[in-house]
């Protein structure tokens, strides 16, 4: 597939007036926030099917949308405009916005077919790193947002975003593209001159006085990332340790899980597991993710003695004391997985129902678990990783409906999570037909990918 990159800009956060300008400021990473602070960026792509974008119509109707609505989102959400940046004085990196701050804006044009893209279908992995931008990271910065938007001429476009995960999760990153469509859908109808009002509901708040964790927490987890660094000459880079060229035997497939196969997995687990029901969480998250997991560790095959590790992250937001605004600004998420099972564990008959109790149980563990118990247990687990183990994780969330952003063109025919190809990882979306159910995301290598699509057809007619 052949890219054509028309430009590369700085989009500034919009000023009110010709007097206006943004106040220079630091925010402090939190104790969620620094726990991402070295991980590789997010990158999500969201098509928008417009089979009347020609290249004329594109860049003198849709890009300038896009563009002016940008800039106004950034107002509001300023420290994505800002640098992450690492003083070696200092105990911990800080965001540091200024007046000059921009953001990457790249747009280019493609000849990709926009159908093979946005199907369901095995698809070549590799395809889809074209249409995301990179972040700008050294030892000591990091930008954290960056955007591409890319035109296939007659057939739609598509808005590839790559954010830092300290302070962008998912609820975060979420809230920042509904604005950002909100405004661009608001230009349609009103003054050019007027700056336009985001919801209650999509303001977001910096206020981190809310942040009640316990003394001596935040330095325990700069301590727990030193130790795991693989840099010891440097323990304060911000630069995640380098990444494989993704094999062109790397294919993605997209799956649905209806309503109705939830209930029907959710009854078998019901009548197979000996506990009671009412100890159970059997959230459509917990199924889909316990089934695919199942399924992958299945297609893989091999020694039932090997080890494996699947991951989710947590959202604290409304289990701290007191909870978290719903529009925090910010990362409040930590990693909790499994370390210590065999693949032997879900290899054999009722490996599904077993991978349902585990998570199941995590669930509602996390309900009764304060902060620095759980952070306790994680550093203890993190002891325990074997580096070759099978590892599952999982992006996205059906509760964020990131498939019904529409930026005044309708709604997304497709959202891929780019960057769960670096391992045997999974995305959760919200079905788009909003019927109910789950979109998943996956990446495997070819010959595992057909055997998991196998096995994953076959355990929803049994």
């Amino acid at each position: 597939m052949a890219l054509n990159v028309i430009e590369n800009v700085r989009v500034r956060p919009a000023t009110k007036s010709s007097d206006d300008s943004v106040d220079s400021f630091s925010l402090p990473l939190n104790f969620f926030e620094l726990r991402w602070i070295k991980f590789h960026p997010n990158q999500r792509v969201i098509f928008y099917r417009h089979t009347e974008s020609s290249s004329e119509t594109f860049h003198s109707h849709i890009l300038p949308k896009l563009k002016l609505s940008l800039s106004h989102v950034l107002r509001y959400y300023l420290p994505l405009a800002g640098l992450l940046t690492w003083d070696p004085k200092d105990p911990k990196p800080s965001i540091i916005v200024s007046k000059n701050d921009t953001v990457s804006l790249t747009v280019a044009e493609t000849d990709a077919d926009f159908s093979f893209l946005t199907s369901n279908g095995l698809r070549p992995a590799s395809l889809f790193h074209p249409l995301v931008p990179e972040l700008e990271i050294s030892d000591d910065s990091a930008t954290l947002l960056s955007v591409q938007i890319t035109l296939f001429p007659n057939q739609g476009f598509c808005i590839g975003i790559a954010s830092h995960h300290s302070v962008n999760d998912g609820t975060t990153s979420a809230m920042f593209i509904k604005s950002w469509s909100h405004i661009c859908r608001l230009q349609e109808n009103s003054n050019a001159m007027e700056f336009p009002l985001l919801p209650e509901d999509l303001t977001p708040t910096f206020d981190r006085t809310v942040i009640n964790i316990p003394s001596g927490l935040e330095s325990k987890m700069i301590d727990f990332l030193s130790s795991r660094s693989k840099d010891s000459d440097n323990l304060k880079t911000l630069k995640p340790p380098p990444l494989d060229e993704i094999s062109s035997d790397v294919v993605r497939v997209t799956l649905e899980l209806t309503s109705e196969n939830i209930e029907k997995l959710r009854e078998r687990v019901r009548n197979e597991l000996a506990r009671s029901p009412l100890e159970l969480h059997l959230s459509a998250f917990v199924i889909a993710y316990a089934y695919s997991w199942t399924c992958v560790v299945k297609a893989r095959g091999g020694n039932p003695n090997r080890p494996v590790r699947f991951i989710y992250t947590a959202d604290f937001r409304a289990r701290l004391d007191p909870p978290f605004p719903a529009t925090y600004f910010g990362s409040c998420v930590l990693p909790s997985g499994w370390f210590q099972y065999e693949a032997g564990t879900f290899l054999k008959e009722g490996g599904f129902v077993k991978a349902v109790e585990i998570l199941s149980d995590s669930v509602k563990r996390l309900g009764s678990q304060g902060i620095e118990s759980f952070f306790e247990d994680y550093v203890q687990r993190g002891k325990n990783i074997i580096p070759d183990a099978q590892a599952g994780s999982v992006a996205g969330s059906t509760r964020l409906a990131i498939n019904r952003t529409d930026f005044g063109w309708g709604r997304p025919v497709k959202t891929e999570f780019v960057s769960i190809d670096r391992n045997e990882a999974f995305s959760m979306l919200e079905r788009r037909d909003d019927s109910g159910g789950v979109e998943i995301g996956v990446c495997l290598k070819k010959g595992e990918m057909n055997t998991f699509l196998s096995l994953f057809k076959d355990g929803l007619s049994d």
